[in-house]
């Protein structure tokens, strides 16, 4: 009985310590494969000078080009903007330039809210409305019930005001002439306005539109020497001083909020004195 128990006793002994031993080992090997860890980590913050914070917001799935949105809202609505050139001898690249800016290539609130491509406000309007900030507080702007009805009433808008009369004179794929034409009939007070809209026809090869429409090849503008002379350089960038808000600035270059944080990558609305955004596209 006395052996029994010593043998007992000894398994006992002898399992306890070969269990201890192996977790010795585990904890061993798993702190050693640790400093390797921690060696190998700051070893390439050293040579990178990234934090794993750092690392992993980088590494992170990067939000969707601006020029993507850009290219899917043209692939979209081109064929509307054809049509209503079809209609109403407004080039369709006008048309397109006008709604991407107006709109923040389809995704700025008042286009996500009331499918209001233009900005066209309520005046003289009988259907539904939303409110929206912007030369002053809760504006009403037109909503409607699909994008193509807010291009068809971007159409009457021109055609049915004695203003815009002398841009129907125009020739059909003039789209430098009718830019300008827009800026000088009133249509928007930002003296950059019409550059805007050029800049985004000739990025985006919007002319190839008007082409298709009128039947015949079209190709960019070409400015002579003395056109390139006259024209100051576009106000592309702005450097945020003190005071300033993404409100302000975005009002100061008739765009919305939506549009400048989109135009900026920006998540929030925090900006910092110095820093540069950009104003166009």
């Amino acid at each position: 009985m006395k052996v029994t128990v010593k043998i007992l006793l000894l398994l006992l002994v002898f399992t306890a310590f070969s269990c201890g031993s192996k977790k010795n080992v585990a904890g061993s090997k798993q702190k050693k494969e640790q400093r390797i860890d921690e060696g190998t980590r700051m070893a390439v913050e050293e040579i990178t000078g990234l934090s794993d914070g750092e690392r992993e917001i980088l590494e992170a799935p990067k939000p969707k080009k601006y020029v993507d949105k850009i290219s899917a809202y043209i692939n979209t609505y081109a064929p509307i903007a054809q049509e209503e050139m079809r209609l109403y001898k407004i080039p369709a690249s006008i048309t397109l330039a006008q709604g991407i800016l107006e709109s923040g290539a389809g995704e700025g609130e008042l286009t996500r809210k009331a499918n209001n491509h233009f900005g066209i406000k309520c005046h003289g309007w009988k259907g539904g409305g939303v409110y929206h900030d912007d030369d002053r507080p809760q504006e009403c702007f037109r909503k409607y019930n699909h994008p193509k009805y807010s291009y068809r009433d971007h159409s009457l808008f021109l055609t049915e005001r004695k203003r815009y009369a002398a841009l129907f004179e125009l020739k059909p794929d003039d789209y430098r002439g009718w830019a300008k034409g827009l800026k000088a009939a009133g249509y928007a007070t930002d003296r950059k306005y019409p550059d805007k809209l050029i800049n985004l026809i000739e990025r985006y090869e919007l002319y190839k539109y008007d082409g298709q429409v009128l039947g015949k090849k079209a190709v960019a503008y070409k400015e002579t020497k003395n056109e390139k002379a006259q024209q100051a350089p576009s106000a592309q960038q702005y450097v945020v001083k003190q005071g300033d808000t993404l409100y302000s600035i975005a009002k100061r270059y008739r765009l919305t909020v939506e549009q400048l944080k989109q135009y900026n990558n920006l998540r929030d609305n925090n900006i910092g004195i110095g820093q540069t955004l950009y104003v166009t596209p």
